[in-house]
């Protein structure tokens, strides 16, 4: 018999930057699912990449991590180039805004040397 993963969805042990991080990708993720399945734009798919890494990122994978970066910067990119096109918009502000905000967590000093040691 095969021994039971045990994989989970968010991991309390890890620093708040970490948690928040987390979190706030799934949630991000879960827009991104009803944005896609209300017909949006493929462009969703970046941020369900990001989710896939906050669930890498509560199993303590450096997997997860570099998808969940990797995806967030690009995300970052793409509203720094929406807001540059209409920087007027309150999506745009707002999208933005969230955007630096998880990326600033997953490159916070905390989270960083915390992936750095514990991370497989």
């Amino acid at each position: 018999m095969e021994p039971v993963k045990n994989s989970r969805w968010f991991n309390p042990r890890q620093p708040q930057t970490l948690q928040g991080a987390v979190v706030f990708s799934y949630l991000n993720a879960a827009f991104a699912l009803l944005a896609l399945l209300t017909g949006s734009s493929p462009v969703e798919l970046i941020v369900l990449l990001g989710g896939v890494g906050a669930f890498g990122i509560a199993n303590d994978k450096k997997w997860g991590y570099v998808l969940g970066l990797v995806a967030s910067i690009a995300f970052l990119m793409l509203q720094l180039l929406l807001f540059y096109f209409n920087p007027f918009a309150f999506s745009a502000v707002i999208n933005l805004v969230f955007s630096v905000f998880l990326v600033a967590l997953l490159l916070h000093p905390a989270s960083r040397l915390y992936q750095r040691v514990y991370f497989e």
